[in-house]
């Protein structure tokens, strides 16, 4: 078996920032420090610190008055600012500042008046911090069907922003379709989409080709990590997202010498490794990693640690 070792892969400068702020937070407050939704989209992570003494909510009436509480990396509306300053909380704020982009550029819309069309998925934890901060000003879709579909807009002033985590292809396709029925919609001056997931789409459709199985890690709640999968099998290349090497099917196995091995942007590299062992222990094993694109991006803890 010859295993093909995507780089870039794994975590990204945003998520990397956001769990040094719950170890961080533990170190010098002590447990419990409470993290409202889960820290990142990767559940061997998100009890790696639970067992440190993170406690995680979804809301953030389960926290104490008087708490430490972390924002994360996904981000989250005004109102839950709101909610934690009326219960005097001491809020960490580990939102990625990719995703606080998105949110400066729906205030700088909504302030205008304009209304806004927001590329993303619905109910996903970024999606959902977004809308609440211009909650009467944007619109949501996902796909050229949902642009087809939209009624009642001035021209004049409607604007669009993206999820940073979708399919780089799809989004493009969709920002298509708006600029196509809406010619005067305004963008932001810079895509929306995150470094970390353009270039790791970027490593799968360069090597995928080159390969006759993809193995991807990471959690189905992840976006990023589903999205690489998914451009995979559209072009017809068999294509599974694991959580770890304990998900993987020997069916999946028949007639494969060679594998592009990835993760998505929420992934520990434990984790990808684990995946190397796995097939060592099968028997012979070569292992080469190729790098697509260089990557290194570093993003500061948030003034209320890093002042400490």
């Amino acid at each position: 078996m010859k295993i093909i070792l995507a780089k870039p892969r794994g975590f990204c400068a945003g998520v990397d920032r956001a769990i040094k702020c719950v170890e961080e937070a533990l170190e010098r407050y002590g447990a419990p420090v409470y993290v409202l939704n889960d820290i990142v989209h990767n559940a061997t992570v998100v009890n790696d610190l639970r067992v440190k003494g993170a406690v995680f909510v979804k809301d953030i009436a389960e926290v104490p008055a008087g708490s430490h509480l972390l924002f994360s990396a996904h981000g989250v509306g005004p109102d839950r600012y709101d909610r934690a300053n009326e219960m005097n909380m001491e809020v960490i704020d580990a939102t990625c500042p990719l995703v606080e982009k998105v949110h400066n550029e729906a205030r700088r819309f909504a302030t205008k008046d304009f209304t806004i069309i927001l590329v993303g998925e619905p109910g996903h934890d970024e999606t959902v911090g977004t809308m609440g901060w211009a909650p009467r000003h944007i619109r949501r879709v996902l796909t050229t069907d949902d642009v087809a579909a939209l009624e009642g807009l001035n021209e004049e002033n409607l604007s669009y922003i993206t999820q940073t985590t979708l399919s780089v292809d799809d989004c493009q396709k969709v920002i298509a379709a708006l600029k196509a029925r809406f010619p005067k919609i305004q963008g932001p001056p810079t895509s929306d989409i995150c470094y970390a997931t353009t270039n790791r789409q970027a490593a799968v459709n360069a090597l995928a080709p080159q390969v006759d199985l993809v193995l991807v890690v990471g959690d189905r709640q992840s976006a990023n990590s589903t999205r690489l999968a998914e451009i995979c099998v559209a072009k017809g290349k068999p294509s599974y997202l694991i959580s770890d090497s304990t998900m993987i099917e020997e069916a999946w196995l028949a007639g494969v010498e060679t594998i592009l091995l990835t993760s998505g942007a929420s992934a520990p590299e434990g984790l990808v490794q684990g995946v190397i062992e796995y097939f060592k222990s099968r028997g012979p094993c070569e292992v080469e990693e190729r790098a697509i694109v260089g990557e290194n991006v570093h993003f500061n803890l948030p003034k209320t640690l890093a002042a400490l």
